[in-house]
């Protein structure tokens, strides 16, 4: 029953869309309605404004690590161990990527992930986003720079903790992190994929 309502609780955490909200209060377009279509860091970017980018950011990872830091926190009292964790990780993330409160439009789950990754373990977040880092700077490629990041993010996991249910939930996320990624794989592919800090264009906001 506990867990039930952890999760559920996760799920409607992440169906809080940050883009949106963010670019709703900076009177923005709509972020689903440009460049990736995407209500993510990366594409509100595109609009212009970094501060609006940068709030999305923060807002979109600070729910994946509150929803584990909440499970983490209060779940031992209810009974709740690593499997909830993990339970609880897939449901947040999946509230960004479909959102309840948005018809189900949600992100690509990038700073998300990042933001679970560090409530299950500080190094762990530290080093996935430290390959998104290294991996951004090289090519200007933010959605080539998730997905390497989510490739290694299980691989670091298991290096620092060994196979578990957290592991797994950890696969799940990065799997459907390429999932939604599928777009930006044809993009970059043929050389069409946009570089990092590239505004939208006139014209195509509609």
């Amino acid at each position: 029953m506990y867990i039930l309502l952890f999760t559920v609780a996760a799920y409607l955490i992440g169906s809080v869309s940050f883009g949106i909200i963010t670019s709703k209060l900076f009177g923005l377009g709509d972020p689903r309605t440009y460049g990736s279509n995407n209500p993510g860091a990366t594409n509100v970017l595109r609009s212009g404004n970094k501060t609006a980018a940068a709030l999305t950011l923060l807002g979109d990872g600070f729910k994946g690590w509150l929803a584990i830091w909440l499970t983490q926190r209060y779940g031992p009292q209810f009974g709740l161990g690593d499997g909830s964790v993990a339970l609880v990780a897939v449901a947040v993330f999946l509230g960004h990527l479909w959102p309840v409160f948005f018809r189900f439009a949600g992100g690509k789950g990038v700073a998300t992930l990042f933001g679970i990754l560090i409530g299950i373990s500080l190094w762990l977040g530290l080093a996935t986003i430290a390959t998104w880092l290294i991996v951004a700077y090289a090519f200007r490629y933010s959605s080539l720079a998730a997905l390497i990041a989510s490739v290694f993010a299980p691989f670091f996991y298991a290096l620092m903790e060994g196979p578990d249910m957290i592991l797994l939930a950890i696969v799940v996320m990065s799997a459907l992190l390429i999932y939604r990624h599928a777009k930006n794989i044809g993009n970059l592919l043929a050389g069409k994929e946009s570089r990092i800090g590239a505004k939208k264009k006139s014209g195509n906001a509609a």
